[in-house]
């Protein structure tokens, strides 16, 4: 079995994120200080270095202002 950081899913997932971000017109950092993290620590979930947990994808929607069904398949 596949590591979930490298599925299809999880692509997917970090795709809508990147959209999503996009759409509100928010940089990394932007939603970094939002968030009370570091750029970087954006910029490895939007290239999918890093998994993202339910609680941590709440606080991006939140912020994207989309509902949590927009981000999963």
């Amino acid at each position: 079995m596949d590591k979930t950081i490298y599925t299809k899913s999880h692509r997917h997932l970090v795709g809508r994120l990147i959209k999503a971000r996009k759409q509100v017109r928010l940089r990394q950092d932007e939603v970094a200080k939002k968030l009370g993290r570091t750029q970087s620590y954006i910029s490895k979930i939007e290239s999918g270095q890093r998994r993202i947990d339910i609680v941590q994808l709440k606080e991006f929607a939140a912020i994207y202002k989309k509902k949590f069904s927009f981000f999963i398949k």
